[in-house]
């Protein structure tokens, strides 16, 4: 089972149990953070229905704040004698997934008790 969760403008695949690293959240570590869903997949169905995603959400658990590895932008210029180099750090957040939504609706759900029931 995996999903598809947005959070700072890109897009992640994760699974229950996952660790990944996010643009940087206001959290603090041991908090709980809830990512939008945009695809969810148990290995049989997939849902990609909008209306239904909204209900859903992939807890997470921040486990720290860090910066990335350094990443350099070099710009260069042939036979102008031109040539720049800066770089940055991206400050992150260290996410592990700890709960995901199932691929159930609410009218399946309610099937399945009533067929529990009888």
């Amino acid at each position: 089972m995996y999903a598809i969760v947005t959070t700072g403008g890109k897009q992640y695949k994760v699974a229950k149990g996952d660790i990944i690293d996010v643009e940087k959240l206001d959290a603090q570590p041991g908090d709980k953070v809830k990512l939008d869903v945009l695809m969810l997949n148990d290995g049989k169905k997939t849902v990609v229905d909008a209306a239904t995603l909204a209900k859903k959400k992939v807890t997470c658990e921040v486990l720290d704040q860090h910066k990335g590895d350094k990443v350099l932008v070099v710009k260069f210029k042939k036979r102008k004698r031109y040539h720049r180099c800066n770089g940055h750090r991206q400050n992150l957040t260290k996410l592990q997934v700890t709960s995901m939504p199932t691929t159930r609706t609410a009218a399946a759900k309610s099937a399945s008790t009533e067929e529990a029931a009888e």
